[in-house]
């Protein structure tokens, strides 16, 4: 949006190194998409995020991502799926 104000954002501290994701379980509702990012390493694992977002807005995140994913194919090269963990996964 050309003429949206800009928003002031603070970043705290404690999210500066992100966390590692390996895995990811999506879930939803009616109301929301549920996305647990997971550490996965046999034989266990861990969620390291929980990100809770709306039908509308988990459109516009899978059309950023597929723009980026483009963008990173012309310059870097096709990226290959990753194989391995599927659905045996389950979050207790």
């Amino acid at each position: 949006m050309p003429n949206a104000p800009k928003i002031p954002l603070t970043f705290p501290k404690d999210l500066y190194g992100g966390v590692y994701s390996n895995h990811m379980v999506v879930t939803q509702t009616r109301e929301e998409f549920i996305m647990d990012f997971l550490m996965v390493s046999p034989p266990s694992g861990a969620v390291t995020a929980r990100i809770i977002v709306s039908p509308g807005h988990i459109k516009r995140i899978a059309k950023t991502l597929q723009e980026n994913i483009s963008e990173y194919e012309k310059r870097f090269g096709i990226i290959q799926a990753a194989e391995g963990l599927k659905d045996d996964v389950t979050i207790q």
